[in-house]
Protein backbone atom coordinates (compact mmCIF):
# COMPACT_ATOMS: atom_id res chain seq x y z
CA UNK A 1 0.00 0.00 0.00
CA UNK A 2 2.64 2.53 0.72
CA UNK A 3 4.07 2.02 -2.46
CA UNK A 4 0.27 2.78 -3.72
CA UNK A 5 0.76 5.93 -2.53
CA UNK A 6 4.38 6.61 -3.30
CA UNK A 7 3.24 6.31 -6.91
CA UNK A 8 0.49 8.36 -6.66
CA UNK A 9 2.40 11.15 -5.12
CA UNK A 10 4.88 10.87 -7.82
CA UNK A 11 2.46 10.94 -10.30
CA UNK A 12 0.47 13.99 -9.30
CA UNK A 13 3.97 15.68 -8.95
CA UNK A 14 4.83 14.89 -12.60
CA UNK A 15 0.90 15.98 -13.51
CA UNK A 16 1.23 19.00 -11.32
CA UNK A 17 4.14 20.00 -12.73
CA UNK A 18 3.07 19.14 -16.50
CA UNK A 19 -0.17 21.31 -15.85
CA UNK A 20 1.60 24.60 -14.71
CA UNK A 21 4.49 24.32 -17.43
CA UNK A 22 1.85 24.00 -19.90
CA UNK A 23 -0.05 26.99 -18.52
CA UNK A 24 3.05 28.99 -18.15
CA UNK A 25 4.06 28.51 -21.95
CA UNK A 26 0.36 29.71 -22.37
CA UNK A 27 1.26 32.94 -20.35
CA UNK A 28 4.25 33.56 -21.64
CA UNK A 29 3.24 33.40 -25.85
CA UNK A 30 0.00 35.66 -24.88
CA UNK A 31 1.93 38.97 -24.68
CA UNK A 32 3.59 37.91 -28.24
CA UNK A 33 0.39 36.93 -29.73
CA UNK A 34 -0.76 40.46 -28.55
CA UNK A 35 1.70 42.16 -29.62
CA UNK A 36 1.73 40.69 -33.40
CA UNK A 37 -2.23 41.40 -33.51
CA UNK A 38 -4.29 43.94 -33.39
CA UNK A 39 -7.61 43.53 -31.01
CA UNK A 40 -9.82 43.03 -33.88
CA UNK A 41 -7.40 40.41 -35.49
CA UNK A 42 -7.13 38.37 -31.78
CA UNK A 43 -10.82 38.58 -32.01
CA UNK A 44 -11.05 36.42 -34.66
CA UNK A 45 -8.59 34.02 -33.10
CA UNK A 46 -10.83 33.94 -30.10
CA UNK A 47 -13.82 32.88 -32.17
CA UNK A 48 -12.28 30.49 -33.86
CA UNK A 49 -10.90 28.84 -30.53
CA UNK A 50 -14.47 29.06 -29.52
CA UNK A 51 -15.80 26.77 -32.28
CA UNK A 52 -12.68 24.80 -31.85
CA UNK A 53 -13.60 23.91 -28.14
CA UNK A 54 -17.46 23.22 -29.18
CA UNK A 55 -16.21 20.89 -31.84
CA UNK A 56 -13.63 19.42 -29.43
CA UNK A 57 -17.21 18.38 -27.42
CA UNK A 58 -18.62 16.56 -30.11
CA UNK A 59 -15.13 14.64 -30.65
CA UNK A 60 -14.71 13.54 -27.52
CA UNK A 61 -18.85 13.21 -26.91
CA UNK A 62 -18.50 11.32 -23.30
CA UNK A 63 -15.76 9.03 -23.97
CA UNK A 64 -12.69 10.23 -22.29
CA UNK A 65 -14.91 8.66 -19.29
CA UNK A 66 -15.96 5.96 -21.20
CA UNK A 67 -12.64 4.47 -21.95
CA UNK A 68 -11.72 5.42 -18.49
CA UNK A 69 -14.36 2.75 -17.33
CA UNK A 70 -13.89 -0.11 -19.69
CA UNK A 71 -10.14 -0.30 -20.03
CA UNK A 72 -9.93 -0.78 -16.43
CA UNK A 73 -13.24 -3.03 -15.99
CA UNK A 74 -10.88 -5.62 -17.85
CA UNK A 75 -7.91 -7.62 -17.82
CA UNK A 76 -8.03 -8.76 -21.08
CA UNK A 77 -5.53 -6.78 -23.63
CA UNK A 78 -7.34 -7.54 -26.57
CA UNK A 79 -10.29 -6.02 -25.23
CA UNK A 80 -8.56 -3.12 -24.08
CA UNK A 81 -6.77 -2.68 -26.98
CA UNK A 82 -10.55 -3.06 -28.62
CA UNK A 83 -11.90 -0.46 -26.53
CA UNK A 84 -9.43 1.92 -28.06
CA UNK A 85 -9.56 1.48 -31.18
CA UNK A 86 -13.16 2.13 -31.15
CA UNK A 87 -12.85 5.24 -29.02
CA UNK A 88 -10.39 6.22 -31.25
CA UNK A 89 -12.40 5.42 -35.01
CA UNK A 90 -15.37 6.87 -33.64
CA UNK A 91 -13.38 10.47 -32.76
CA UNK A 92 -11.89 10.05 -36.12
CA UNK A 93 -15.70 9.28 -38.40
CA UNK A 94 -16.63 12.66 -35.91
CA UNK A 95 -13.77 14.40 -37.38
CA UNK A 96 -14.45 13.36 -40.53
CA UNK A 97 -17.78 14.43 -40.93
CA UNK A 98 -16.96 17.65 -39.12
CA UNK A 99 -14.33 18.40 -42.11
CA UNK A 100 -17.16 17.23 -44.49
CA UNK A 101 -19.49 19.99 -43.27
CA UNK A 102 -16.71 22.61 -43.33
CA UNK A 103 -15.69 21.67 -46.87
CA UNK A 104 -18.97 21.71 -48.22
CA UNK A 105 -20.66 24.54 -46.61
CA UNK A 106 -17.51 26.63 -44.95
CA UNK A 107 -18.26 30.02 -46.01
CA UNK A 108 -21.66 30.00 -44.62
CA UNK A 109 -20.00 28.32 -41.78
CA UNK A 110 -17.65 31.47 -41.57
CA UNK A 111 -20.78 33.75 -42.74
CA UNK A 112 -22.71 32.69 -39.51
CA UNK A 113 -19.70 32.79 -37.17
CA UNK A 114 -18.36 35.97 -38.51
CA UNK A 115 -21.26 38.24 -38.76
CA UNK A 116 -21.74 37.45 -42.51
CA UNK A 117 -18.36 37.85 -43.60
CA UNK A 118 -17.11 34.25 -45.31
CA UNK A 119 -13.55 35.49 -46.65
CA UNK A 120 -12.28 33.77 -42.84
CA UNK A 121 -13.05 29.90 -44.26
CA UNK A 122 -9.52 29.03 -44.16
CA UNK A 123 -9.23 29.78 -40.43
CA UNK A 124 -11.91 26.89 -40.96
CA UNK A 125 -9.78 24.65 -42.94
CA UNK A 126 -6.89 25.02 -40.44
CA UNK A 127 -8.98 24.12 -37.10
CA UNK A 128 -10.54 21.21 -38.46
CA UNK A 129 -7.02 19.70 -39.58
CA UNK A 130 -5.44 20.66 -36.35
CA UNK A 131 -8.43 19.01 -34.67
CA UNK A 132 -7.73 15.59 -37.18
CA UNK A 133 -4.18 14.92 -35.89
CA UNK A 134 -4.33 16.11 -32.24
CA UNK A 135 -7.65 13.72 -32.19
CA UNK A 136 -4.98 10.47 -32.12
CA UNK A 137 -2.10 11.93 -30.20
CA UNK A 138 -4.94 13.37 -27.62
CA UNK A 139 -6.40 9.08 -27.72
CA UNK A 140 -2.80 7.71 -27.26
CA UNK A 141 -1.52 10.01 -24.50
CA UNK A 142 -4.93 9.25 -22.90
CA UNK A 143 -4.03 5.39 -23.18
CA UNK A 144 -0.32 6.14 -21.53
CA UNK A 145 -1.99 7.77 -18.58
CA UNK A 146 -3.95 4.89 -18.09
CA UNK A 147 -1.10 2.49 -17.95
CA UNK A 148 0.57 5.10 -15.98
CA UNK A 149 3.01 6.26 -18.52
CA UNK A 150 3.22 9.04 -16.22
CA UNK A 151 6.82 10.42 -17.87
CA UNK A 152 6.35 9.97 -21.28
CA UNK A 153 3.02 11.82 -21.04
CA UNK A 154 4.08 14.89 -19.43
CA UNK A 155 7.48 15.13 -22.31
CA UNK A 156 4.65 14.59 -25.05
CA UNK A 157 2.50 17.02 -23.54
CA UNK A 158 4.64 20.05 -22.58
CA UNK A 159 6.70 18.86 -25.96
CA UNK A 160 3.48 19.05 -27.95
CA UNK A 161 3.03 22.81 -25.87
CA UNK A 162 6.70 23.97 -27.14
CA UNK A 163 6.39 23.27 -30.62
CA UNK A 164 3.13 24.85 -30.68
CA UNK A 165 4.56 28.09 -29.15
CA UNK A 166 7.69 28.18 -31.16
CA UNK A 167 6.29 27.20 -34.50
CA UNK A 168 3.07 30.09 -33.73
CA UNK A 169 5.92 32.47 -33.18
CA UNK A 170 7.97 31.55 -36.21
CA UNK A 171 4.98 32.05 -38.56
CA UNK A 172 4.22 35.09 -36.86
CA UNK A 173 7.18 36.95 -37.28
CA UNK A 174 7.98 35.63 -40.85
CA UNK A 175 4.91 34.89 -42.59
CA UNK A 176 1.98 36.43 -41.71
CA UNK A 177 0.45 39.00 -38.95
CA UNK A 178 -3.03 37.14 -38.47
CA UNK A 179 -4.90 34.73 -36.53
CA UNK A 180 -3.98 32.24 -39.13
CA UNK A 181 -0.41 32.40 -38.24
CA UNK A 182 -1.01 30.98 -34.84
CA UNK A 183 -2.93 28.62 -36.44
CA UNK A 184 -0.94 27.18 -38.52
CA UNK A 185 1.50 27.13 -35.95
CA UNK A 186 -0.85 24.96 -34.17
CA UNK A 187 -0.75 23.25 -36.99
CA UNK A 188 2.62 22.44 -37.11
CA UNK A 189 3.80 21.75 -33.57
CA UNK A 190 0.66 18.96 -33.20
CA UNK A 191 1.75 17.30 -36.62
CA UNK A 192 5.11 17.06 -35.66
CA UNK A 193 3.94 15.46 -32.00
CA UNK A 194 1.68 13.30 -33.74
CA UNK A 195 4.42 11.99 -35.88
CA UNK A 196 6.91 12.06 -33.49
CA UNK A 197 3.98 9.23 -31.36
CA UNK A 198 3.32 7.24 -34.71
CA UNK A 199 4.83 4.04 -34.23
CA UNK A 200 2.55 4.35 -30.33
CA UNK A 201 -0.43 5.22 -32.37
CA UNK A 202 0.11 2.52 -35.24
CA UNK A 203 -1.49 -0.19 -33.23
CA UNK A 204 -4.75 1.96 -32.35
CA UNK A 205 -5.58 3.29 -35.36
CA UNK A 206 -5.46 -0.44 -37.26
CA UNK A 207 -9.20 -0.31 -39.10
CA UNK A 208 -10.88 -3.02 -36.42
CA UNK A 209 -14.19 -1.79 -35.24
CA UNK A 210 -16.34 -4.10 -32.73
CA UNK A 211 -19.99 -2.39 -32.88
CA UNK A 212 -21.48 -4.21 -30.06
CA UNK A 213 -18.30 -3.04 -27.62
CA UNK A 214 -19.02 0.54 -29.57
CA UNK A 215 -22.98 0.91 -29.04
CA UNK A 216 -22.06 -0.14 -25.19
CA UNK A 217 -19.30 2.28 -24.80
CA UNK A 218 -21.42 5.38 -26.07
CA UNK A 219 -24.38 4.14 -23.45
CA UNK A 220 -22.36 4.75 -21.21
CA UNK A 221 -20.79 8.15 -22.83
CA UNK A 222 -23.76 9.95 -24.12
CA UNK A 223 -25.31 10.68 -20.45
CA UNK A 224 -22.46 13.13 -19.83
CA UNK A 225 -22.26 15.07 -22.95
CA UNK A 226 -25.22 17.66 -21.88
CA UNK A 227 -23.10 17.83 -18.98
CA UNK A 228 -20.15 18.88 -20.83
CA UNK A 229 -21.92 20.73 -23.45
CA UNK A 230 -22.94 23.20 -20.51
CA UNK A 231 -19.83 23.94 -19.49
CA UNK A 232 -19.12 24.93 -22.91
CA UNK A 233 -22.08 27.34 -22.62
CA UNK A 234 -20.72 28.96 -19.62
CA UNK A 235 -17.68 29.43 -20.25
CA UNK A 236 -17.64 30.40 -24.27
CA UNK A 237 -21.04 31.18 -25.68
CA UNK A 238 -20.74 35.15 -24.27
CA UNK A 239 -18.32 35.26 -26.56
CA UNK A 240 -20.30 34.58 -29.89
CA UNK A 241 -23.34 36.98 -28.26
CA UNK A 242 -20.26 39.87 -27.67
CA UNK A 243 -19.13 39.75 -31.53
CA UNK A 244 -22.93 39.60 -32.52
CA UNK A 245 -23.63 42.70 -30.37
CA UNK A 246 -20.10 44.27 -30.44
CA UNK A 247 -17.03 45.39 -32.53
CA UNK A 248 -14.49 42.13 -33.19
CA UNK A 249 -11.87 44.38 -31.29
CA UNK A 250 -13.87 43.97 -28.07
CA UNK A 251 -13.83 40.43 -28.94
CA UNK A 252 -10.06 40.69 -28.93
CA UNK A 253 -10.06 42.56 -25.48
CA UNK A 254 -12.54 40.39 -23.80
CA UNK A 255 -10.19 37.29 -25.09
CA UNK A 256 -7.05 39.01 -23.44
CA UNK A 257 -8.42 39.39 -20.29
CA UNK A 258 -10.07 35.76 -20.01
CA UNK A 259 -6.45 34.57 -20.61
CA UNK A 260 -4.77 36.37 -18.40
CA UNK A 261 -7.03 35.69 -15.86
CA UNK A 262 -6.27 31.91 -15.80
CA UNK A 263 -3.05 32.65 -13.89
CA UNK A 264 -5.07 31.77 -10.64
CA UNK A 265 -4.53 28.67 -11.77
CA UNK A 266 -1.49 28.75 -10.65
CA UNK A 267 -2.89 28.76 -7.30
CA UNK A 268 -5.33 25.77 -7.97
CA UNK A 269 -3.80 23.84 -10.33
CA UNK A 270 -2.21 21.23 -8.26
CA UNK A 271 -4.81 21.33 -5.44
CA UNK A 272 -7.33 20.44 -7.78
CA UNK A 273 -5.16 17.40 -9.76
CA UNK A 274 -4.33 16.36 -6.15
CA UNK A 275 -7.85 16.86 -4.03
CA UNK A 276 -9.92 13.97 -5.71
CA UNK A 277 -7.85 11.29 -4.66
CA UNK A 278 -6.40 12.35 -1.27
CA UNK A 279 -10.69 13.38 -0.31
CA UNK A 280 -11.36 10.09 -1.10
CA UNK A 281 -9.21 8.07 0.39
CA UNK A 282 -9.85 9.99 3.46
CA UNK A 283 -13.45 10.48 3.24
CA UNK A 284 -14.33 7.91 5.77
CA UNK A 285 -12.01 8.93 8.72
CA UNK A 286 -14.33 10.50 11.77
CA UNK A 287 -12.00 13.69 11.82
CA UNK A 288 -12.23 13.84 7.96
CA UNK A 289 -15.10 16.40 8.11
CA UNK A 290 -13.48 18.46 10.41
CA UNK A 291 -10.26 18.72 8.24
CA UNK A 292 -12.58 19.61 4.78
CA UNK A 293 -13.84 21.97 6.62
CA UNK A 294 -10.68 23.68 7.12
CA UNK A 295 -9.67 22.99 3.83
CA UNK A 296 -12.83 24.26 1.87
CA UNK A 297 -12.56 27.66 4.39
CA UNK A 298 -8.42 27.70 3.85
CA UNK A 299 -8.72 27.69 -0.14
CA UNK A 300 -11.29 30.07 -0.12
CA UNK A 301 -9.08 32.43 1.91
CA UNK A 302 -6.24 31.59 -1.35
CA UNK A 303 -8.52 32.34 -3.72
CA UNK A 304 -9.89 35.75 -2.22
CA UNK A 305 -6.41 37.15 -2.07
CA UNK A 306 -4.96 35.71 -5.08
CA UNK A 307 -8.25 37.34 -6.80
CA UNK A 308 -7.38 40.66 -5.02
CA UNK A 309 -3.52 40.70 -5.80
CA UNK A 310 -4.75 40.43 -9.36
CA UNK A 311 -6.88 43.40 -8.99
CA UNK A 312 -4.05 45.50 -7.51
CA UNK A 313 -1.11 44.54 -9.95
CA UNK A 314 -3.27 44.33 -13.74
CA UNK A 315 -2.52 47.65 -14.59
CA UNK A 316 0.88 46.86 -14.58
CA UNK A 317 0.79 43.08 -15.75
CA UNK A 318 -1.49 43.83 -18.60
CA UNK A 319 1.06 46.29 -20.11
CA UNK A 320 2.94 43.65 -21.21
CA UNK A 321 0.22 42.97 -23.99
CA UNK A 322 0.84 46.10 -25.39
CA UNK A 323 -1.12 49.36 -25.34
CA UNK A 324 -4.35 48.42 -27.81
CA UNK A 325 -5.05 45.42 -25.10
CA UNK A 326 -4.67 48.06 -21.70
CA UNK A 327 -8.76 48.40 -21.30
CA UNK A 328 -8.72 44.84 -20.52
CA UNK A 329 -7.25 44.84 -16.80
CA UNK A 330 -10.15 45.95 -15.65
CA UNK A 331 -11.79 42.80 -16.37
CA UNK A 332 -9.40 40.59 -15.49
CA UNK A 333 -9.54 40.28 -11.83
CA UNK A 334 -13.89 39.52 -12.07
CA UNK A 335 -13.14 36.88 -14.72
CA UNK A 336 -10.60 35.22 -11.89
CA UNK A 337 -13.22 35.26 -9.64
CA UNK A 338 -15.12 33.06 -11.73
CA UNK A 339 -12.38 30.99 -12.84
CA UNK A 340 -11.64 30.47 -8.99
CA UNK A 341 -15.20 29.14 -8.09
CA UNK A 342 -15.00 26.85 -11.43
CA UNK A 343 -12.16 25.12 -9.68
CA UNK A 344 -13.87 25.29 -6.09
CA UNK A 345 -17.02 23.94 -6.86
CA UNK A 346 -14.93 20.83 -7.50
CA UNK A 347 -13.76 20.80 -3.60
CA UNK A 348 -17.02 21.56 -2.29
CA UNK A 349 -18.99 18.82 -4.05
CA UNK A 350 -17.07 16.34 -2.14
CA UNK A 351 -19.85 15.12 -0.86
CA UNK A 352 -21.50 14.35 -4.08
CA UNK A 353 -18.73 12.36 -5.31
CA UNK A 354 -18.37 10.55 -1.94
CA UNK A 355 -21.89 9.00 -2.41
CA UNK A 356 -21.88 9.20 -6.08
CA UNK A 357 -24.83 11.26 -6.55
CA UNK A 358 -23.35 13.35 -9.14
CA UNK A 359 -25.77 13.47 -11.81
CA UNK A 360 -26.79 16.59 -9.85
CA UNK A 361 -24.19 18.50 -10.75
CA UNK A 362 -24.84 18.11 -14.61
CA UNK A 363 -28.67 18.80 -13.35
CA UNK A 364 -27.19 21.96 -12.05
CA UNK A 365 -25.07 22.92 -14.75
CA UNK A 366 -27.80 22.42 -17.26
CA UNK A 367 -30.05 24.67 -15.37
CA UNK A 368 -27.20 27.48 -15.19
CA UNK A 369 -26.07 27.24 -18.48
CA UNK A 370 -29.61 28.57 -19.43
CA UNK A 371 -29.26 30.79 -16.92
CA UNK A 372 -26.17 32.17 -18.57
CA UNK A 373 -27.65 32.33 -22.03
CA UNK A 374 -30.29 34.66 -20.55
CA UNK A 375 -28.19 36.79 -18.57
CA UNK A 376 -25.79 37.28 -21.97
CA UNK A 377 -28.50 38.41 -24.42
CA UNK A 378 -29.91 40.42 -21.16
CA UNK A 379 -26.28 42.37 -20.34
CA UNK A 380 -23.86 42.04 -23.48
CA UNK A 381 -26.15 44.50 -25.92
CA UNK A 382 -26.02 47.01 -22.83
CA UNK A 383 -23.11 46.81 -21.02
CA UNK A 384 -20.65 44.62 -23.46
CA UNK A 385 -17.71 43.55 -21.94
CA UNK A 386 -19.02 44.01 -18.50
CA UNK A 387 -21.91 42.26 -19.36
CA UNK A 388 -20.35 38.80 -20.31
CA UNK A 389 -18.17 39.43 -17.07
CA UNK A 390 -21.13 39.53 -14.93
CA UNK A 391 -22.91 36.85 -16.53
CA UNK A 392 -19.82 34.56 -15.86
CA UNK A 393 -19.48 35.18 -12.47
CA UNK A 394 -23.07 35.12 -11.58
CA UNK A 395 -23.38 31.80 -13.11
CA UNK A 396 -20.58 30.15 -11.53
CA UNK A 397 -21.62 31.60 -7.78
CA UNK A 398 -25.47 30.48 -8.31
CA UNK A 399 -23.79 26.82 -9.47
CA UNK A 400 -21.69 26.85 -6.39
CA UNK A 401 -24.63 27.29 -4.21
CA UNK A 402 -26.92 24.74 -5.62
CA UNK A 403 -23.93 21.95 -5.75
CA UNK A 404 -22.55 22.91 -2.04
CA UNK A 405 -26.19 22.71 -0.77
CA UNK A 406 -26.82 19.76 -2.00
CA UNK A 407 -23.60 18.51 -1.05
CA UNK A 408 -24.05 19.10 2.39
CA UNK A 409 -27.44 16.69 2.69
CA UNK A 410 -25.43 14.18 1.05
CA UNK A 411 -22.15 14.53 3.74
CA UNK A 412 -22.03 17.03 5.82
CA UNK A 413 -19.00 19.42 6.48
CA UNK A 414 -18.95 21.95 9.67
CA UNK A 415 -18.74 24.83 7.90
CA UNK A 416 -20.54 27.82 7.94
CA UNK A 417 -21.68 28.74 3.88
CA UNK A 418 -22.92 31.68 4.97
CA UNK A 419 -19.57 33.02 6.45
CA UNK A 420 -17.95 31.73 3.38
CA UNK A 421 -20.47 33.61 0.51
CA UNK A 422 -19.95 36.65 3.25
CA UNK A 423 -16.60 37.02 2.60
CA UNK A 424 -16.94 36.02 -1.20
CA UNK A 425 -19.51 38.58 -2.20
CA UNK A 426 -16.91 41.92 0.29
CA UNK A 427 -13.72 40.77 -1.84
CA UNK A 428 -15.99 40.95 -4.93
CA UNK A 429 -17.11 44.46 -3.59
CA UNK A 430 -13.71 45.28 -2.80
CA UNK A 431 -12.69 44.21 -6.59
CA UNK A 432 -14.96 46.86 -7.95
CA UNK A 433 -13.51 49.27 -5.65
CA UNK A 434 -10.34 48.37 -6.71
CA UNK A 435 -11.06 48.72 -10.41
CA UNK A 436 -13.27 52.33 -9.42
CA UNK A 437 -9.82 54.00 -7.76
CA UNK A 438 -7.64 52.33 -10.70
CA UNK A 439 -10.09 53.58 -13.35
CA UNK A 440 -10.27 57.51 -11.93
CA UNK A 441 -6.83 57.40 -11.01
CA UNK A 442 -7.64 57.67 -7.23
CA UNK A 443 -4.15 56.38 -5.65
CA UNK A 444 -2.88 53.46 -3.87
CA UNK A 445 -4.49 54.53 -0.73
CA UNK A 446 -8.28 53.93 -1.77
CA UNK A 447 -6.88 50.92 -3.05
CA UNK A 448 -5.43 49.69 0.58
CA UNK A 449 -9.03 50.70 2.16
CA UNK A 450 -10.73 48.02 -0.14
CA UNK A 451 -7.84 45.50 1.11
CA UNK A 452 -8.54 46.50 4.70
CA UNK A 453 -12.32 45.56 4.03
CA UNK A 454 -11.29 42.45 3.15
CA UNK A 455 -8.96 41.89 6.40
CA UNK A 456 -11.97 43.71 8.61
CA UNK A 457 -14.56 40.82 7.11
CA UNK A 458 -12.11 38.12 7.93
CA UNK A 459 -11.45 39.02 11.51
CA UNK A 460 -15.40 40.19 12.04
CA UNK A 461 -15.65 36.56 10.79
CA UNK A 462 -13.46 34.95 13.02
CA UNK A 463 -11.90 32.65 10.26
CA UNK A 464 -9.45 32.20 12.72
CA UNK A 465 -11.64 29.98 15.01
CA UNK A 466 -12.52 27.87 12.31
CA UNK A 467 -8.96 27.17 11.72
CA UNK A 468 -8.34 25.79 15.00
CA UNK A 469 -11.30 24.19 15.64
CA UNK A 470 -10.93 20.81 16.75
CA UNK A 471 -12.87 17.28 16.56
CA UNK A 472 -14.10 18.22 20.42
CA UNK A 473 -15.34 21.47 19.65
CA UNK A 474 -17.49 20.15 16.68
CA UNK A 475 -18.98 17.36 18.52
CA UNK A 476 -19.86 20.11 21.12
CA UNK A 477 -21.70 22.27 18.86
Amino acid sequence: MLAQFKRLGADSLLYAFMNVGTKLIAFIMLPIYTNFLSTTKYGYLEIIDKWTAMLTFLIIFGTDSALSYYYFETKDKEKRLQHVRNVMYFRLAIVGLLALAVITAGPQISAMLFKGDSAHVDLLYISIATLLVDTVTIVVLMVMRFDFKTKKVVVYTVAKMLLMAVFSYLFLKYMMQSAAGILWGRFAGFGLIFLLMLTTSWKYLKPKIDMTMMKEMLKYAAPLVPASLAFWVIANLSVFILQAFQPMSEVGIYGAATRLAMIITLLTSGVQMAWRPYSMNIKDKPSSPLLFSKIYMALLLLGIFGIMAIASAMPWVIRILGEEYYEAYKYVALVSAAVFLNFYYLIISSGLFFTKKTSFISLAFGIIAVVNIVLNIALIPTYSIWGAVASYVISYMLAVVFIFRKSQKEYYVPVSFGKMAFLFTVMLAAVIGIIYAQENGLGWAYQGLAWLAVAAAIVISRVDKDLRKKTVDVVAS
